[in-house]
């Protein structure tokens, strides 16, 4: 079986032993970092043992599980410093609930073989997306000044162009805007979808840019994993370089609080590869995994 960590003491010890495998931990230190800035997706912490634990789960309580078909609450983040032996853990039934729709959480690309293994034996069908994965400028500096030693960055580089201030105003979503984030978020586009992005612009700094008819044309937001996510331009808008703006601003927002900031982007996504290249994203050993788990 798996052992919660309980209390404050506990959760803050976990952040900063994550904090020392970085970039690998990164999905499962962001998320725990914000467990302990209030833990508003009222999450939980599960480890094999403590305080020398190898495999940390962090999932939500059962009872904001509630809708079997719901995998964008039921996510599970993971991270194994024993990737070949953390499978009896995730096998247990108590760590992850295999008779729901599911997602799984991971910067280590190493844990495919076993939840490819585990989802076997379980019945349950496999959808993994491998992404790249960027951590923001001043995140890296402060988290992982190594992976900077050999890169030489200007004091005026790695800021977005300017935009026309008097058509764009800088603002935050309300809960309103969800449904338009939603459309277009390349994972959402559905009722539940739209629950989860409600709940983290409830929750969390959210970044617009207002058009000339006062609705967002351009937004940024983070998830429960701290993690920006769900960003996009509206059509008419696009290739005007708002979603840099938008993104610099966010990310700025977020690291004057003392937020990690890190993001993911499809391979095949050019265009934000680009915009992270003109931001100076520091771009990860690690990929972004993620595992759509479906009983079948």
């Amino acid at each position: 079986k798996m052992f919660r960590l309980q209390n404050p003491q506990m959760l803050h010890m976990l952040e900063k032993s994550l904090r020392n495998s970085l970039p690998e931990s990164l999905k499962v230190y962001g998320t725990v970092f914000h467990m302990n800035q209030g833990n508003p997706f009222n999450l939980k912490a599960l480890v094999d043992k403590w305080p020398d634990f190898n495999t940390v789960v962090v999932r939500p309580q059962e009872q904001e599980m509630t809708d079997d078909f719901d995998h964008y609450t039921n996510t599970y983040l993971v991270y194994s410093k024993d990737p070949k032996n953390c499978q009896e853990y995730l096998g247990t039934s108590d760590a992850i609930n295999w008779k729901q729709h599911l997602q799984i959480q991971s910067s280590q690309s190493s844990l495919d073989e076993v939840i490819q293994s585990l989802a076997a034996a379980k019945f349950v069908g496999v959808k993994r997306s491998q992404c790249l994965l960027y951590m923001m400028p001043k995140t890296a500096r402060k988290l992982v000044p190594f992976l900077l030693e050999n890169k030489n960055f200007g004091p005026e580089s790695g800021r977005p162009k300017a935009i026309d201030q008097e058509m764009f105003k800088l603002s935050s979503l309300e809960i309103t805007h969800a449904a338009l984030v939603n459309k277009f978020w390349h994972y959402g586009g559905n009722e539940r979808s739209q629950r989860f992005i409600e709940r983290c612009i409830r929750n969390f700094l959210t970044t617009c840019l207002l058009g000339p008819a006062g609705t967002p044309v351009s937004w940024a937001l983070i998830d429960h994993t701290g993690e920006m996510r769900m960003g996009g331009t509206v059509p008419e808008y696009r290739g005007q370089g708002l979603v840099s703006y938008v993104n610099y601003f966010q990310a700025q927002a977020l690291e004057n609080l003392g937020f990690p900031v890190y993001m993911h982007t499809d391979r095949d996504n050019k265009f934000i590869q680009k915009m992270s290249h003109t931001l100076q994203h520091i771009l990860m050993p690690c990929d972004w995994n993620q595992w759509n788990c479906t009983p079948l």
